[in-house]
């Protein structure tokens, strides 16, 4: 089987590396594409979930074998591009792609690609919600399911919703997007990455290959990612909450307006969309945008708009009990993330955080939190460093627990009418949890056993 860029399969000596989800769906479509594919991971063997794994896949585990003798590799997005085999393996002239790209090379359907540092998988979810409603869609990417376990399956007038990270952009090379939606660029995974230029740099390549007749939909009110418009291809889109760009969506008067062509037209009330908060306001409205660069009706966008109810760990209300509100937003990773999050609420503010710091700076969220929170209850690797950001606040309402079942318990005794506790860690999850869900569901499980309404 032969991909966009002449990459054949058959027969060929494929390297994959990283067996997590994306690894196995990646080694399983080349399997099933003819090429000799061999799974590699760092950790041992006993430490793998290969449930699912095609049979002609070779694993070699516990370590990764040199790059000689292969003819492509393919890394998941969770390998650094720094790692050794990566390294070794374009030092000899073997070319190196990510997931995505595969993907990419063989899907017949558009792609509406989503990327930014926040707000990506409501952002992905909306327009999948909304480009449902017209055409056979599949959501996918960084959130669900890899895209190249059923890219090859899609017919042609299929349209694909693909949410995709700073990690899935750093290892694409030909990948082009039909419509790429860029929602903001702030200092996050700086430690994967290296450095804020290379994580700009990495989003970016989202934009990289558009031609003219694809379209580029972007934050017309994040200066980071406004400044890409010069550096686009394609048709360019804004999307504004404060300002009425000459193409794109806006606001006006309570309503949410596209402007195509120099046609404005009127898609729905801003009070039929349910989710609260101007940032959820601005992922609809980039929603709205990449729907109709795409050729979404416009009644299916307004009916999409009205139906979507949010996503999972992302201000998501778990209950309400005693007057004391608990919201899950476990995929609040980043700082930016939190302080979004802390804006979303009027009352006083019980929040959890802490984690693994991703090499982000705590001064601005220390500042929000000053401003906004009642009381911190803090965990994980990052509590020493969140810690010496409050005080230097001034803020001294502090709480340290040693998991996340000491912070909810400490959570509920503190608690009092009207407040909110808030799991909004502004870290990543790795220290304590395989991932921001996991930790996102414990916190949901124990809210509702303190709150004595079961798991």
């Amino acid at each position: 089987m032969r991909g966009v860029g002449g990459l054949e399969l058959s027969g060929q000596k494929v390297l994959v590396v990283g067996a997590g989800l994306s690894g196995l769906a990646a080694a399983n479509f080349l399997a099933a594409h003819g090429a000799l594919t061999t799974l590699t991971d760092a950790k041992a063997p006993g430490e793998l979930q290969l449930s699912g794994l095609d049979p002609r896949v070779t694993v070699h585990a516990g370590g990764y074998p040199g790059p000689g003798g292969f003819d492509l590799v393919v890394t998941s997005p969770g390998v650094p591009p720094r790692e050794a085999v990566l390294a070794r393996a374009r030092e000899a002239g073997v070319p190196v792609i990510g997931e995505l790209e595969l993907a990419w090379r063989f899907c017949r359907a558009p792609i509406i690609a989503v990327t930014g540092t926040n707000g990506k998988t409501t952002t992905t979810a909306l327009i999948g919600e909304i480009a449902g409603r017209a055409r056979p869609t599949l959501v996918g990417g960084n959130i669900g399911v890899p895209l190249v376990a059923r890219v090859a399956d899609l017919p042609g007038d299929a349209l694909v919703v693909a949410e995709v990270s700073s990690f899935q952009l750093a290892t694409t090379d030909r990948f082009r997007p039909a419509v790429a939606v860029v929602l903001n660029i702030v200092p996050d995974h700086l430690d994967w990455h290296g450095g804020m230029a290379a994580y700009e740099e990495a989003k970016a390549r989202i934009l990289a290959n558009q031609t003219g007749t694809d379209a580029a939909v972007l934050n017309d009110d994040d200066p980071a990612t406004r400044a890409r418009a010069s550096r686009c291809h394609g048709r360019v889109l804004f999307f504004s909450t404060r300002r009425e760009p000459e193409e794109g969506a806006f606001v006006r008067d309570g309503r949410i307006l596209c402007r195509l062509d120099g046609r404005e037209e009127d898609v729905a009330a801003v009070a039929d969309f349910r989710l609260p908060g101007e940032h959820n306001l601005a992922n609809a409205l980039a929603a709205v945008a990449a729907s109709r660069a795409a050729g979404i009706p416009t009644a299916a966008v307004a009916a999409g708009l009205a139906a979507f109810g949010g996503v999972r760990h992302r201000l998501e209300t778990v209950l309400e009990h005693r007057g004391v509100r608990w919201v899950n937003d476990s995929k609040g990773t980043n700082p930016a993330a939190a302080v979004t999050a802390l804006r979303s609420f009027a009352g006083p503010i019980v929040l959890i955080a802490g984690g693994r710091n991703k090499g982000g700076d705590f001064a601005s969220f220390a500042a929000e939190v000053a401003k906004r929170v009642r009381l911190v209850i803090l965990l994980g690797e990052a509590a020493p460093d969140i810690g010496a950001a409050l005080s230097g606040c001034g803020f001294t309402a502090v709480l340290r627990a040693r998991d996340l079942a000491q912070a909810v318990a400490l959570a509920a005794a503190r608690a009092a009418p009207g407040d909110t506790v808030l799991l909004s860690p502004a870290c990543a999850s790795w220290d304590m949890f395989r991932n921001y869900e996991e930790r996102g569901d414990q916190f949901c499980r124990l809210a509702r056993e303190v709150a004595g309404t079961g798991g």
